[in-house]
């Protein structure tokens, strides 16, 4: 009898990559198929996309271009679900064998049995209309097939209600819905317990996590406090993240807690976008650049060892020189650990999509060298002052640089150090460091640990 095979890819951010474990866990569960890791083997292939870039809906048409020519050799089924615009979704049904949204992943067995039969476009009439996400607490008790054995992804809310001007996400995903806390907490509690080391919370918008609930749900500083407690309790090491918050919800309360509890990662990832208010203005980002700084010297003050992570767009829409300028100001008053500089492209339905892209390419692209170039020479000087100092690692792989393994800080800081094993992988280390480079360091394995 011959073994139907799978292969899935997965686009996107972490939320998509969240999302993947549990379509695995169903397809696994529920069908005859087996997961293969090369692609051409496979009988059904699919796709978890993403319509905030551009790059990856190319990718997208890439693929499917492959796969149909290959359903003249073999017989092969496609689907493709993810974070999709509807007027993306609309394209996808002429392309694809089965489209769905995710929060209908529970059908898909079902629309596999009958593909052929019943067309999948006809089961799911309202693929235009923006997610109402009737269904996601159905699809959150799904059990993922975690991916890796030490870094999971807990999705604790879907959907956003901010409608930022250059964001397509409340139209692929809906508005906000929070996730029930005990089952959040249940999960991250059973991953501890599994050994996990790295657990990150997800969310379009999670610090507005338990808001759309009316009274009903915790708020964020109670989550992230409950999920502190049982950290104390169990006794083990583990540390959670969560991405990605919004300025405008961040209150000192997250930040206080956060400093309170071993198990809470003192790494803050918080989106910047623009350093310019009228900038900020035009994306409906709903704060200023004062509001950001306020928040910035909390977690400077409360929890000076943190590291700062944020998301910066260049070239949007009117953006002058003076107001990049600013952004790059920005870059260097807040001393980023790290940075994502994305050049703005306009996403269909998204509000700023219907303005004029006024900013040539190359333009863009200049932007987005120069202000990298600030990033690194903050990087530096912050990974400098890490030399002579031990920290915490936790073993993620083997580095580019033969002979030596990588992982990261507490703060997400890469470090390599030399030795030549896969006995640590997903293992806390303790590494003294010895050198410093823009984006990464180097150093020696102070502890090491007893190998079987």
């Amino acid at each position: 009898m011959q073994i139907m095979k799978y292969h899935l890819i997965t686009l996107g951010c972490y939320m998509n990559i969240s999302d993947g474990e549990r379509v695995r866990t169903i397809i696994e569960s529920q069908t005859g198929y087996q997961w293969t890791d090369i692609e051409a083997e496979a009988n059904l292939v699919g796709i978890l996309a993403c319509s905030v870039r551009q790059k990856a809906i190319n990718k997208v048409y890439s693929r499917i271009t492959k796969w149909n020519k290959w359903k003249n050799k073999k017989s092969l089924i496609t689907f493709i679900s993810g974070c999709i615009l509807p007027s993306d979704m609309e394209k996808f049904l002429k392309l694809f064998d089965i489209v769905f949204r995710m929060s209908e992943l529970e059908k898909l067995p079902e629309m596999l049995k009958h593909y052929g039969v019943v067309s999948p476009a006809s089961l799911f009439h309202d693929l235009n209309s923006m997610p109402k996400n009737e269904s996601i607490d159905n699809f959150w008790k799904i059990t993922p097939h975690y991916s890796s054995s030490y870094e999971a992804f807990v999705p604790i809310q879907n959907g956003c209600d901010k409608f930022c001007t250059f964001c397509a996400v409340p139209y692929t995903r809906g508005r906000e819905v929070s996730r029930p806390s005990v089952e959040i907490v249940d999960e991250v509690r059973s991953l501890v317990r599994q050994g996990y080391k790295s657990i990150t919370l997800l969310g379009q918008n999670v610090n507005s996590y338990g808001l759309d609930k009316k009274g009903g749900e915790v708020h964020f500083p109670e989550l992230l406090r409950r999920i502190g407690e049982m950290g104390n309790l169990i006794g083990q090491e583990f540390w959670v993240y969560f991405t990605s918050p919004h300025p405008r919800d961040m209150t000192d309360e997250v930040i206080e807690v956060i400093s309170e509890y071993p198990s809470l990662a003192k790494q803050i990832h918080l989106p910047l976008q623009s350093g310019d208010d009228k900038v900020l203005m035009t994306m409906n980002r709903k704060h200023s650049l004062t509001k950001y700084r306020d928040i910035v010297r909390t977690v400077r003050r409360l929890i000076p060892e943190a590291t700062l992570f944020t998301d910066i767009i260049v070239g949007f829409a009117g953006e002058t020189d003076e107001q990049f300028e600013n952004s790059r100001k920005a870059v260097v008053e807040f001393g980023y650990n790290m940075a994502y500089i994305a050049q703005y492209s306009p996403r269909p339905g998204a509000a700023a999509s219907r303005w004029i892209d006024d900013i040539p390419a190359e333009v863009k692209k200049a932007r987005y060298h120069l202000i990298t170039e600030d990033l690194r020479k903050e990087s530096l000087a912050n990974n400098l002052k890490m030399v002579g100092k031990t920290f915490r690692v936790l073993v993620t792989g083997n580095d580019r640089k033969e002979g030596y393994l990588s992982g990261l800080t507490e703060g997400k800081l890469i470090v390599r150090f030399a030795l030549d094993s896969n006995e640590l992988y997903g293992d806390f280390v303790d590494v003294k460091i010895t050198s410093a480079s823009d984006f990464s360091m180097e150093g020696e394995m102070v502890i090491v640990k007893e190998l079987a």
